[in-house]
């Protein structure tokens, strides 16, 4: 429109039903323009909104162990180590010492560098092992981004989906279930007399 003065632009902007907002204050002469503000706060909050959803949260969880861990329990705490690092989130493992156990932090970190190895496919070690007062602190990082691994888990569900579309009726449990099932019940037994 060029350069009009304010009240010509107000005047304008009553006619046309809209607002007059002022996009670059120290421009001389100021540079206004006239939109449905309402609107304009709507679809900048709704794009905002989309792009939260689509971003990833760097999300750290911890798995805490001991020097003197069971064989089974280890698996299992390397099974949630697994998972994690699968699901793009980086994994804090710490040993507790307690009592004599802090004169002997080697086994500590040989427990770390172990499992370190068994997960080496999934994560690298992001932060090496450190004695802090009584635990012994190690920082593994995924191998691929959190973004990622969930395009990949959504590609799953919706695998998952279709092959239920597919397949009505049927659930994956029944599935994976599915086994040969013999009769229990006696024979009969015929008796000659």
């Amino acid at each position: 429109m060029g350069i009009v003065p304010l009240a010509k632009a107000l005047e304008l902007a009553q006619e046309y039903d809209l607002d007059l907002v002022e996009v670059a204050a120290n421009a001389r002469p100021p540079v206004c323009k006239l939109m449905d503000y309402g609107k304009f706060k709507y679809e900048s909050a709704m794009k905002a909104r989309e792009a939260r959803k689509n971003q990833a949260h760097t999300v750290i969880k911890e798995m805490k162990l001991r020097p003197k861990i069971d064989p089974h329990d280890y698996d299992t705490k390397k099974g949630h180590v697994v998972r994690f690092l699968k699901q793009g989130d980086k994994v804090k493992i710490t040993i507790m010492f307690r009592g004599r156990e802090q004169s002997r932090p080697e086994l500590g970190y040989r427990l770390l560098q172990r499992l370190a190895e068994d997960v080496q496919d999934l994560g690298f070690v992001e932060s090496n092992p450190k004695q802090d007062g009584r635990n012994m602190i190690m920082v593994l990082g995924p191998h691929k981004k959190k973004t990622e691994a969930m395009a990949e888990a959504r590609q799953a569900q919706e695998a998952r989906k279709a092959d239920a579309k597919a397949n009505p009726g049927r659930s994956q449990n029944a599935a994976d279930a599915e086994v040969e099932v013999e009769s229990e019940a006696p024979a009969e037994e015929h008796v000659e007399a």
